[in-house]
Formats: C-alpha cells, structure tokens, sequence
C-alpha cells in the first residue's frame, strides 16, 4: 500500500517530538538527582519536569520568604528548565549587588521584555556594555543630576499645586479620592514636564491620564505574570499564553506616542531660530542635543529609538512604583493616625500653614522622610528586583551559583527580617529618626531602588516626588477613611507583579486641614 507523503512527514515528525522530550526528561531528571547539584544552595526537592514551580503561588515573594525560614537566607530553586538561586538576607544581598556585582550585573530576560526588541534597547534589561554605561552616564550627569532636577523643580511644585486643587475640589464636593489614580495622574504630569514641558493629562483630558494608567498597569503585570516561555525556554517560540503578543501591543501604543513627541520636537527645532545647544528646557532636549552632538555621531551610541525605549522605562517605572508608594504611604497614615498627627505637627512647624511644600524643604522634614523610608521597608515598589544572571560559577558562602543561573533578591524578605528590624510588621516611622540608613543602594537591610551599577537611575527624581507629593496632600488636608470602611476592616493585602500594588485601591475623604 502506498504512505501518503503528508502522513509519513508527520508520523515521523510525531516519533521526532516523543524522543526528544523523552531525552529532555531523562536529563532533567538525572541533573535534579544526580550529584551534580551538591555545590547548589540548598533549596526544596524539585519534582520532574515542573521543579518548584507549584511552590510559587500567587505571591511569590511572600512564599520565597516562608521557604528561607526553611532552607536558609540562600537557596536554589527549579522552575521549569531554569536554575534560580533567592537570597534573603541583608548581609547575602550585599553579596550580590556589591561585592559580586560584576559577576551578577547581567540579566535574565523574561520572554515579554523581548516585545519589540526592548531587551536589546531598554537600559534596565540590555547587558552591561558601551550602550548601556553609556545611557548611565547620561541619566547620572544630564537626566537625575542635582542641577538638571533643580532647573525643572518649579514646573513640579506647579502640578503639586494642581493637584491640590484638584482634591480641594473633590473635597467641597464631599467625595472621596481614589489616591491610585490621583498619584497617577499627579505623577504623569510631574514626569511629563520634566521631560518635555509639556502637561500629558491637559493635551486629551482625564480620559488620556486614565488610559496610560492602564497600559502602565497591563505592562507591570505582564512582566510579572508567571510565564511558561520563562521556565520552558524552547516554549518562546510560540509564547503558548500570548504574554509577549499582548506587551508589544503595550509597547507600541506608548513607543508611537513618544515616537509623535519626538517628531514634533525636532520639527520645532527646525523651525526655531536659536541653536539648539541652547535649548536645554528638559529632559527630552537634553537627549536630543546629545544625539545631534558630535561625541554621539562618532560612537552612534543613542538614537531616536533608543530615546523611546529609555522613555518607555522611565516613564512606565516612574508613574507606577511613585503612585503605588504614595498609596501605600496614606494608607499606613490612615491606619496609624498618630504618624499622621505627628507628620503634620512636623510640616505645619517648618513649613507654615498654609505655605506650599517644595522639594527644598525634604531635608528639613525627618519624620516625612521616616514615612516614606518605612513605606520603602514594608511595602518595596519591585519586591524581588529585576532578575540578574550569573556570568560564571560564583562562589557565595561556601555555595556555588552556577553560570546562567537566575538570581533573585527578595528585598520583601529582607525588610521584614525579625533579625534587622524590632516588630517588622508594623509600621514604626520613628525607627528611622536616629538611624543613617537610607534607601541610596549603601545600606543592604533597605535597598527598595536596588545597589550597585544596576541601581535604579531615576532615585534622585523619584526621592523628590513621592516626598512633594505625600507632604503636599498631609499638610493641606486632613484625611478619612470611605464611609464603611474602619482601621480593624482596612484591606491591606498587595498584589504580585513587576511592581507591589494594592490588591484594593485606596478611597480617603479629604477635608480641610484646620489644626
């Protein structure tokens, strides 16, 4: 009888796939079970083909936590085809971000950070190299610099302003602040005109500010949501739950929105009769000079879509993790009324009532910096940081983290150390009065930003945002909980992803601050 070609093809190609996931299982099972693995930190037995991955639940940074009480404050994992090694200490993560940092500068990169390229452009997630301290140094010495955020804080303190009176209205209303999105917007617009001078929420009304919210939203959770393509690598070539097809549709709706203000930027640029050297009014025209410039043709290190990427990170992770640690921030006031007592006496003594709060004054204002350092402590805006990736086998206490291998700090884990911190749990501003310990990536117990050469460029502005806009809201109003909703029934639970955000957004009645 004559074999249909067709058929023969895939009956072959069937009997092709069983013997090479069949070989795919035998070396997985003898490298979980064979001695090879002795050098490994010790971690909990891994089952065949899945390893760890059921021990993740929804919170994984919760349940990595509850598994070091277990197998110590180093420990290594399986998740899927993938090695990961969790350190939960203050004194291991010092090893990690500063003592072998060079060995762990590098990434792993989760299969939705490949949408549109942007592991190949984005500076958080590109390895270190030219292009990458290249974009470092522009962030430190143009972008974040003392003289660059001063230059600009005067548009910051004017969209403060706005918010204020936003609320002010809400509150003659009698309704109540959804303080999410209200950070949100307010963060939208600081970032905004630090970068382009320019209002996002005034050029298409809420409606604009509202919709970038939930692209931000859907990016953060993308890059969070547990992904098969990320412990199955040979599954990225079919990313099986559509996690990268739904973030290059995030991306690109923000990369064409920055692409047009580009655009338009360099059309004004064209038209303008001063040279543009000269046009230094933010951010955007400082990474334009420097493109345009002679060092950049040289080397050909930044271009227009570099610039897109770099904003696509700076603006996703700067309106996201600000609202979320303001939210985060009045929700502890709110649930420890006396903080709040005392951060306003604070404010209204060195500030004076009714006078505007400005980024100058934060140095002044030890009890709001507290609040926000405890907020940082308990509730971390990246609970594990970005994933890093072992160069070579590296030796950690006695251990070895082996090449490629996936390495997480889970700074959640850190901050609540019971061997750190007296009564982790709660939160106790006034721990922080007399202590040096700043959240600068130099005091490993509280490293919410990261350390070493991968820390978070944007701190310095960040810093100064959270802190304007959580002194500016406390010392203009006084602040309630929604009717129906009381301190012992206030939902404190957060929710996983890139980012640590409230599984119930917070809802306060603002009221005039007459005190």
């Amino acid at each position: 009888m004559e074999i249909d070609t067709y058929e023969l093809l895939s009956y072959l190609l069937y009997v092709f796939l069983i013997i090479w996931i069949s070989i795919l299982t035998l070396k997985l099972i003898n490298s979980i079970f064979s001695g090879n693995n002795s050098q490994l930190p010790p971690g909990p037995r891994p089952y065949p083909i899945i390893g760890n991955l059921l021990e993740l639940g929804h919170n994984p940074h919760k349940s990595l936590a509850k598994l070091s009480h277990i197998h110590g404050p180093i420990m290594s994992l399986k998740l899927g085809r993938i090695t990961t090694v969790v350190v939960s200490s203050a004194d291991l993560a010092k090893q990690i971000l500063q003592t072998h940092d060079h060995l762990f500068s590098n990434r792993t990169i989760p299969d939705s950070l490949r949408a549109c390229d942007h592991h190949k452009h984005g500076m958080p997630w590109i390895p270190v190299s030219p292009s990458w301290r290249n974009l470092r140094k522009i962030c430190n010495n143009h972008l974040f610099s003392g003289k660059a955020l001063d230059a600009n804080q005067n548009l910051r303190h004017q969209k403060v302003q706005e918010l204020l009176a936003g609320v002010r209205t809400t509150a003659e209303a009698g309704e109540v602040v959804a303080i999410g999105i209200a950070g949100f917007k307010s963060s939208l617009n600081l970032l905004s005109t630090t970068f382009f001078s320019v209002d996002w929420e005034n050029l298409a009304a809420s409606d604009m500010a509202v919709d970038l919210k939930e692209t931000v939203s859907n990016i953060m959770e993308a890059s969070g949501k547990p992904n098969l393509a990320d412990y199955f690598p040979v599954l990225q070539l079919i990313d099986p739950l559509g996690i990268r097809r739904s973030m290059t549709f995030h991306f690109r709706k923000m990369m064409d929105f920055f692409g047009g203000v580009i655009h338009q930027r360099l059309k004004s640029r064209e038209r303008s009769s001063s040279p543009a050297e000269e046009e230094e009014n933010n951010m955007l025209d400082t990474l334009l000079n420097y493109m345009a410039s002679k060092e950049n043709k040289e080397n050909q290190l930044l271009n227009k879509i570099t610039i897109e990427h770099l904003l696509l990170d700076l603006f996703a992770a700067g309106t996201d993790t600000t609202s979320s640690t303001l939210e985060w921030s009045m929700t502890e006031l709110l649930k420890n009324p006396e903080a709040m007592s005392k951060a306003q006496v604070e404010l209204k003594q060195v500030i004076g009532k009714g006078n505007q709060v400005k980024e100058s004054d934060i140095t002044r204002l030890p009890y709001l910096q507290a609040i926000i350092k405890e907020t940082f402590r308990l509730h971390p805006p990246v609970p594990l940081l970005l994933p890093r990736r072992a160069e070579i086998d590296v030796e950690v206490c006695g251990y070895v983290v082996p090449k490629g291998a996936q390495v997480l700090v889970n700074v959640w884990a850190v901050s609540r150390d019971p061997n750190i911190w007296d009564n982790p749990n709660e939160f106790i501003p006034e721990r922080f009065l007399e202590s040096n310990i700043d959240v600068k990536g130099r005091h490993f117990e509280l490293t919410p930003f990261g350390g070493g050469r991968r820390i978070c460029p944007g701190l310095p502005l960040a810093i100064r945002m959270v802190h304007l806009m959580l002194g500016s809201l406390i010392h203009s109003f006084d602040w309630k909980l929604e009717d129906g909703v009381d301190l012992e029934t206030l939902n404190m639970d957060d929710k996983f992803g890139l980012t640590l955000q409230k599984a119930l957004p917070l809802r306060a009645l603002p009221m005039p601050y007459i005190k």
